[in-house]
């Protein structure tokens, strides 16, 4: 199972749930941080820390727009995004990895807080 970023994040991107992930599996949009499904360890780290409170397990993901964002922190990994020339796949750690300049349709379309 995963963490899964909401809606919560879109233009917070608030950075402490980052400084806790202990494998760093939150990647970094242009206006929301993702985390990777197949990195994440499902420590809880990160929801903890979160003060926007956007951090949710997939697990309990029983709501329509939780069961959208747990697809949605997917797709950043699976699905080519916009200025990419491929997926970013599971590139093993944010860090080295740093900034995606882009998001998912579902967060670069979500209205400007």
């Amino acid at each position: 199972m995963t963490y899964v970023i909401g809606k919560e994040c879109i233009d917070a991107q608030d950075r402490s749930c980052v400084d806790v992930c202990p494998v760093d599996c939150i990647y970094e949009g242009s206006r929301k941080n993702y985390i990777n499904p197949a990195e994440c360890i499902d420590c809880g780290e990160c929801e903890l820390v979160c003060p926007e409170v956007a951090i949710f397990p997939a697990r309990k993901a029983t709501n329509d727009e939780w069961k959208q964002f747990t697809a949605d922190n997917a797709a950043f990994f699976t699905e080519q995004l916009p200025g990419q020339d491929a997926p970013l796949g599971d590139p093993g750690g944010a860090e080295p990895l740093g900034s995606v300049d882009a998001d998912t349709p579902l967060v670069a379309g979500w209205p400007q807080r």
